[in-house]
């Protein structure tokens, strides 16, 4: 389950960088939006355009890497 890791990392990461979780079943216009296909989808935006995504879970260490990477 990757909620705990997303949690320690968000805490670990802002201000710099503001996360944001949506409930894809309660919001489902918004994931047709943003076109989350799998679950987890993490997508990192920069001035309002996406800028990199990726799907599936992953460990802390991997996280922080790949959001190091994209912004």
């Amino acid at each position: 389950m990757m909620a705990p890791v997303y949690e320690h990392v968000a805490q670990q990461m802002e201000p710099y960088i503001l996360f944001a979780k949506v409930n894809t079943e309660t919001e489902q216009a918004l994931a047709a939006a943003a076109q989350i296909r799998g679950i987890p989808t993490l997508i990192i935006y920069r001035d309002g355009k996406e800028a990199a995504r990726t799907a599936g879970a992953m460990d802390q260490h991997t996280l922080v890497q790949w959001i190091q990477q994209n912004t």
